[in-house]
């Protein structure tokens, strides 16, 4: 089988290289521009994680900030507090789901028998 005639699944990479062991090596997504990888799949799995995080943790303190201007009289729109403690909510329940999942999968294949 060659190696050269694996398609990119979803815009990953091809397989570049083979180890000694016979495992191929996968690639981060291709740009434009150049036809070299940009880091490898799990960097970008990675990169891609630590910003939900960053976008979560955005969600939960615009979500405290409307809360204070609103006990402090500063607003009374109660309709945009409602929208950022919904933001805040969906977003910590979805980065708690897939840390929830990681944690499993990581418990599996430490319980695999090599």
């Amino acid at each position: 089988m060659d190696l050269a005639a694996i398609t990119p699944v979803n815009g990953l990479g091809k397989a570049t290289e083979v180890t000694p062991s016979g495992l191929t090596s996968f690639t981060g997504i291709l740009t434009d521009k150049e036809d070299r990888a940009e880091g490898t799949l799990f960097d970008s799995f990675l990169n891609s994680a630590i910003n939900n995080i960053k976008t979560t943790n955005e969600y939960l303190s615009d979500a405290e900030d409307m809360n204070i201007k609103f006990a402090l009289g500063e607003t009374e729109n109660a309709h945009d507090l409602t929208i950022a403690l919904q933001k805040a909510s969906t977003a910590l329940q979805y980065t708690v789901a897939v840390r929830d999942k990681l944690l499993d999968a990581y418990k599996e294949l430490m319980q695999m028998q090599i």
